[in-house]
């Protein structure tokens, strides 16, 4: 069955390599057969938190926060891309994430994210494993770290390494049975 899943990610440096990360997951979430959007804080420009979007009065919260607020409820899962800035996220990613709360709930995410070096941002990831669970969007166990993301795929997100696929595809299934499960779930009622 197709999900609706929203690929969230949060750089926005000049020549930025990991938007060819998320474009691999799109390309990979499309060829599964799911809708797959790409919500990027560069395009976003969202402002820095002030009031979440909960906090406005009812029809009157900026038309950007509404139109993804409309996106983040009618999601299946969350895909977040996540580059490591100082052994943490980057500052763009939480402040596009931080914006919502209630929006999330009861859907998982899963966490793609990389580096420059080695550890494919693996340390940037645990951080933002607890951050989406206090949002209400648990993550799923596995991660898919991307070491050398600079070098990991072409411009239009196919990977250099032919393995790489392989690799990412248990990481896909996991994310689908959390969605399809958690979907049942959200059907049947919800604790509050």
């Amino acid at each position: 069955m197709p999900l609706d899943v929203l690929v969230f990610y949060g750089s926005v440096r000049h020549a930025r390599q990991g938007i060819k990360a998320a474009r691999f997951v799109m390309n990979c979430l499309r060829e599964r057969g799911h809708r797959a959007e790409l919500i990027d804080a560069l395009q976003e420009q969202l402002p820095l938190l002030d009031r979440m979007y909960k906090e406005y009065p009812k029809g009157e919260a900026p038309e950007n926060l509404e139109r993804l607020a409309t996106k983040i409820r009618s999601a299946d899962a969350f895909v977040v891309v996540s580059g490591e800035y100082n052994h943490s996220i980057p500052p763009a990613l939480s402040n596009m994430l931080d914006h919502y709360l209630e929006e999330y709930f009861w859907r998982p995410s899963a966490i793609v994210c990389y580096s420059a070096g080695a550890f494919g941002g693996v340390r940037a990831a645990m951080q933002l494993r607890a951050m989406l669970c206090e949002l209400g969007t648990p993550s799923i166990p596995s991660l898919l770290p991307v070491p050398r993301v600079q070098d990991a795929f072409d411009d239009d997100g196919h990977p250099r390494d032919n393995a790489f696929p392989a690799r990412a595809a248990r990481f896909f299934d996991e994310l689908e049975w959390y969605a399809h499960a958690l979907g049942e779930a959200r059907r049947a009622g919800m604790p509050y």
